[in-house]
Parts: structure tokens; sequence; C-alpha cells
């Protein structure tokens, strides 16, 4: 067992930017292990719309949380808080840092930061909402939150259709305002925290997401929608690369215009994603085959922490 002082290096970006790769090349030479905070590479049955690691890739190191749920479990940013603190120690037991890697901006801040306790929901409200959702559309649960809670209005990405189902479900079951439940406190840690970022130009970023998606379709995407129908429901699946693929199934639009909606609904998610980290001052910035530079950072800044 390592003594010392423990370090979380935690790795966010944008979809497509080279998380994976360089994760992987910090594990591998921190000879270490992998926290994933991608709230949709946990489900077995997603996996070519998710992008996960490849098997190549998740044989060069340790991953936890990719493949480690079942779409149909629940299994919420509450959730993943818990089980990933309990990982997080394993893996200190042994090695003095680990790696996260992720761009679910609500995962990251819950393993770093903590996340608020909510109170259990009525699963009927859920399903509701989700209907509400595919009939009458997003601009719906926008009003409704905002008659519910203005104050959490004003701070939500409302293109974001699981947060406002979120604060919908919990003010529907409880009566009381999502934003009542969230706490000012950020929780004590254990353990330090070395921030990186990885950005690319902006064309350079938009170009990559284009090519995933191309390579999504060629690797399957279509049968793997279809294979996923009876979840459809779920908000897991009711995200960008699956909703417009069942629009398409469904009859509404074309595959090419479906297609052409992934890529441009992809590229808003990563221009959302790149917002919320950028908030974060005490992130530091790389180009994400820069990973030397990256080390260099993370041995001076727990030279310096160790000092």
């Amino acid at each position: 067992m390592n003594t010392g002082q423990k370090y979380l290096i935690s790795v966010v970006g944008a979809t497509s930017v080279g998380k994976t790769a360089a994760a992987i090349q910090l594990a591998n030479h921190y000879q270490t292990e992998i926290i994933s905070a991608d709230s949709r590479q946990f489900f077995r049955e997603m996996s070519i719309g998710t992008a996960k690691p490849s098997a190549i890739e998740l044989a060069q190191a340790p991953h936890h949380f990719i493949n480690s749920h079942q779409v149909t479990n629940a299994f919420n940013v509450g959730d993943f808080e818990k089980q990933g603190l309990a990982t997080l120690k394993h893996i200190f037991e042994k090695h003095s840092i680990a790696i996260m890697a992720g761009g679910s901006g609500l995962y990251v801040n819950a393993i770093i930061n903590g996340f608020d306790e909510l109170p259990p929901v009525r699963p009927e409200v859920r399903e509701a909402l989700n209907q509400l959702l595919a009939t009458e559309g997003l601009q719906v649960l926008q009003q409704k939150l905002l008659k519910a809670d203005p104050v959490y209005y004003q701070q939500v990405d409302l293109n974001n259709p699981q947060r406002l189902i979120r604060a919908l479900e919990v003010y529907e079951s409880t009566g009381k305002p999502y934003s009542s439940f969230r706490k000012g406190s950020l929780s004590k840690r254990d353990f330090n925290i070395v921030k990186i970022g990885l950005d690319l130009p902006r064309e350079e970023l938009y170009t990559r997401i284009n090519q995933r998606v191309d390579t999504m379709l060629a690797d399957g995407l279509i049968d793997e929608v279809k294979a996923l129908t009876q979840y459809r429901h779920l908000n897991a699946l009711n995200t960008v690369g699956y909703s417009e693929i069942f629009d398409y199934l469904d009859g509404k639009t074309d595959l090419a215009t479906a297609v052409a909606l992934v890529k441009q609904n992809t590229r808003r998610f990563a221009k959302r994603q790149l917002t919320w980290f950028k908030k974060d001052k005490d992130i530091h910035w790389f180009n994400p085959t820069n990973v030397s530079a990256i080390i260099d950072y993370i041995d001076t800044t727990v030279a310096r922490l160790n000092a």
C-alpha cells in the first residue's frame, strides 16, 4: 500500500476531443487505473452511440464504470458519487494517483465537490414527464420548470431534457422546487485534485465529431438503436445519437437528415460541455496530443503540494 498524499487527476473536455487516449497514456505512465465519468458509458447495451473505449483501449489500462450497469438499472449522479468514491478508496490503497476521465460535468463535479442528496421520486412521475417530452416537446418542459422552479430555470441548460425532467420529477414528487434541495457547500475530500482540460481549435473538434458520427454509422449504430427500442422511454436513450435515429426509424425523418442532426446536436453538446468546464478556473488546459506537457504539469503540481 502506498502512503502519503493521494491525487485524483481529472481529465475533462468536449466529446471527441481525445479524453480516452490521453487518460490511457496517463494511467500507463503512472501505473494506475481510470474511472470513467461519462453518464452513458456505464450502460452495457449502449456502446456505439456512446463512443465507448474499444476492447483494445480497455485492455490497455484498468477501467471502472464502463459497461458496469444495465440500462434498466436506476443509476443516477448520486449513486455515481457513492460508488465512485468507494472505487477511488480501493484504487488509492494500491496507488497514490488515480485518473478520472469524462465529459459529463455533473458526474465529474459529484466526485470532486459532492452532489446534493435528493428525495426519491415516483416512477410514474418520470414516465409521465418522458411521455410529455415525446408528445409535446422540450418547450413544454421548459415552461413547466419556469413556473415550478424559476431559480433553477436560470441555472440549468434548458436544452438538456434529462436535467429538466430531473428537476420536474423532484418538484412533482415532493411539492418543493429542485433548487431547494441543492446545497451550497462543497464536500471535503481526503485526496488532492489536479484538474486537466483538453481542447482543440473549434473546426478541428467539429471535424472529429463529424468523423466519429460517420464511424458510428459504419459500426452499426442503426442496428444498436433498433435493439434498444423497448428501452427508448429511459432517460439514457433520450440523448444525442439515439433520439435522432429513433425519429428516423419512426419515419419522422429520412436517414440523411437524421445523420445531419446527430452531427449538429453533438456539436452543440460539445459547445455546452466547453461552456460548463471553462467556468472552472482551476482547470489547466492542454492540446490532447501533448501528453508530455500534461505529465510535466501534474508532476510539478504534485511536487509543490508535497513540499
